[in-house]
């Protein structure tokens, strides 16, 4: 072969590294192997992992000194538990879990993060975790206020007719970027040296959120914050929900509070929560009262009336229907466990 035609010769065939990769690493996401350099990516996520360990070193979920950031652990799968997704970046170091979100499905892994755009119940479960190789989570609370303010400077906002006639769900899974990844670990390394955290995490997580919003699926998370989009006004009627779900429902002042019709209500609820703000009143009282029950010691009538149920056999009927077991015994296997 003459030297011009051995400079035409590509030195490697890209099907052929992309096989390798998967031989030498295959417990690497597959999305993970066309998405940049893989051994980057594999780094990254062992360095996250070793950081997350390290300030999270037992089961649960712990506070770190950067506002906004928490890291849970889990060192085995879960049952499903209920609990409330405030809006959020959830990311995962290692593991893979699933969300029950009404009558959907969320799942994600090393390889896709979730973003809860709204206040969302669900049921999550953990299906990836050992000792060995334990669940690890990053949780980074989003700011309304900053992605707002992202939009305003602009470079990220959706075209205005595709944030205003499509209506996403409240919380999705999304392919995990290399540069959000990375941002997601700088943040983590500030955990090492306090003394630049009120400095610089604050940068960092306005650039997390930068990237979030300008990947493909971003404009989900700036109908947040756009002002008239259906999201936007679901959010209100969220917000009126939360706080006013002691009283009974009256659905025109959801309506009213969301700058809706019924009719327009009724269809974009259920689009963004997948339930019903019925649904959605009965799960944040059952969320609260279970609280109560752990952590107040309370009676069960009395967290049921606590939350606004008139009838304790009602509460009694739907807890057990959500939670598969009675509030009393709930409460006895909770502070057990």
């Amino acid at each position: 072969m003459n030297r011009a035609a051995a400079l035409d010769t590509p030195p490697y065939a890209p099907d052929r590294v992309a096989d390798c990769y998967a031989f030498l690493m295959p417990d690497l996401p597959a999305p993970a192997r066309f998405n940049g350099d893989p051994l980057r990516r594999s780094a990254c996520l062992a360095e996250l992992a070793l950081r997350a360990q390290a300030f999270a070193p037992h089961d649960g979920v712990h506070a770190t000194p950067i506002p906004k950031l928490r890291l849970i652990r889990a060192c085995g799968e879960s049952p499903l538990t209920h609990v409330m997704y405030e809006p959020a970046l959830c990311l995962l170091a290692q593991g893979r879990k699933q969300l029950l979100v009404g009558d959907g499905r969320v799942e994600y892994d090393t390889a896709h993060h979730v973003v809860a755009a709204h206040h969302i119940p669900v049921a999550g479960q953990i299906v990836d975790a050992s000792p060995q190789r334990p669940y690890l989570c990053v949780w980074i609370d989003l700011d309304p206020a900053v992605l707002a303010s992202l939009l305003l400077d602009g470079g990220t906002a959706a075209p205005a007719a595709q944030l205003r006639t499509t209506v996403p769900r409240g919380i999705y899974a999304a392919h995990t970027s290399e540069q959000l990844l990375d941002a997601v670990l700088r943040l983590c390394r500030l955990l090492d040296t306090p003394q630049h955290i009120a400095q610089l995490a604050p940068l960092v997580q306005r650039e997390i959120m930068y990237w979030l919003l300008a990947a493909d699926d971003g404009w989900k998370l700036a109908q947040l914050v756009t002002p008239g989009t259906q999201s936007q006004r679901i959010g209100l009627a969220i917000d009126w929900l939360r706080r006013h779900y002691r009283q009974p429902l009256d659905m025109d002042d959801v309506a009213r509070a969301g700058h809706m019709s019924r009719s327009s209500l009724d269809a974009h609820f259920k689009a963004v929560t997948r339930m019903s703000p019925l649904q959605y009143q009965k799960q944040l009282r059952l969320l609260e009262a279970r609280r109560m029950l752990l952590s107040e010691a309370v009676s069960a009538e009395q967290a049921a009336h606590s939350v606004g149920y008139q009838s304790a056999s009602q509460f009694n009927r739907e807890y057990a229907r959500a939670f598969g077991k009675s509030p009393a015994r709930d409460a006895r296997e909770l502070r057990a466990g």
